[in-house]
């Protein structure tokens, strides 16, 4: 399981949006220059992110992009899912059969449980994490997430 290249960017792209301070929105150029990206590869990453819905567009003089909704309503899962979709996707075990047309273990296999099991796990925690969340300093955010959820709203600045 590895986050690909687009989820990466995307997820990093997006957070510049929503660390950008006032009304006026981030245009692409600003976007790959903070990022060190092509301005080509932001704009596709900016793109399937307003297909997704998570961003708009502005156009012309003084266009760019703004998020489609306050960063505390975005979770890092939506992004994800726009990006790059399913860690585990149903279509998985179809693409491993190894030899065979089909998965010599596709009516009974542990290892498919694991694998269902970890998407679970990281969709969880990545559906509790907003944008708002993944702006804070890397310590911050560290020691937050590691806080019990119950935990959190009785400590925000943790």
């Amino acid at each position: 399981m590895h986050l690909l290249a687009i989820e990466e960017y995307g997820l990093r792209c997006l957070l510049q949006v929503a660390r950008h301070p006032g009304s006026s929105p981030l245009t692409i150029p600003e976007i790959a220059e903070a990022e060190g990206l092509s301005p080509e590869y932001t704009a596709k990453l900016m793109r399937a992110l307003r297909r997704g819905g998570l961003v708009t567009s502005i156009r012309g003089a003084g266009g760019g992009y703004q998020l489609a909704r306050p960063s505390g309503e975005i979770t890092a899962w939506e992004a994800l899912q726009v990006l790059g979709g399913s860690f585990f996707p149903d279509s998985f075990c179809d693409t491993h059969p190894g030899q065979q047309r089909d998965c010599v273990h596709s009516t009974d296999c542990g290892i498919r449980s694991l694998w269902r099991k970890a998407e679970t796990v990281v969709r969880e925690l990545f559906q509790e994490i907003t944008l708002a969340d993944l702006t804070r300093r890397e310590h911050e955010l560290a020691i937050w997430i590691d806080t019990p959820t119950e935990n959190r709203e009785e400590n925000p600045s943790v």
